[in-house]
């Protein structure tokens, strides 16, 4: 036990030093998305880390990448099969996060590889709307015009 095996421990479980390491590998791979260093990632996505690697807030790598606008980083993901849709724990999508942050190529992207503007809770016509974007509803599929009075909470980000 705790030769960095791992599941040489009992019930296949980890070691506290593989543990350790899996945590510290973590932590970097979510700083990279953050951070937007699209190369790095592809350097862990081509050596078989998972596209849609999810923290303990479910945020996934997308998540986090589109939220701070890396485009390329963004785009490395999309490439490597990562789930434009997936909620966090909050119910919040990539694209969502991006209408929010008002990061237009981000939108442009999630879009093209077909993200539903429809998904979350706000969802990204919702946040588009909250906003006042009318670039973003034409879009997201909303025809122009389409700016109507909020009705209920949109939630929040």
């Amino acid at each position: 036990m705790g030769t960095g095996t791992p599941g040489d421990s009992p019930a296949g479980r980890l070691s506290d030093e593989d543990e350790q390491r899996l945590q510290e590998l973590a932590t970097r791979v979510y700083a990279l998305a953050r951070s937007g260093d699209a190369e790095s990632l592809a350097a862990y996505l081509n050596a078989g880390l998972p596209a849609n690697l999810t923290n303990e807030r479910g945020d996934t790598l997308i998540m986090l990448a589109s939220y701070h606008g890396h485009a390329a980083a963004v785009r490395v993901l999309l490439a490597h099969g990562a789930d434009p849709d997936r909620l966090n724990d909050r119910g919040q999508t990539p694209l969502a996060g991006a209408v929010f942050k008002a990061e237009d190529e981000v939108v442009r992207l999630l879009i093209e590889a077909g993200a539903d503007p429809h998904a979350g809770h706000p969802c990204a016509l919702d946040a588009a709307q909250m906003f006042g974007r009318a670039d973003y509803l034409t879009l997201l599929g909303r025809p122009p015009g389409g700016l109507r009075p909020q009705t209920s909470d949109p939630g929040t980000f």
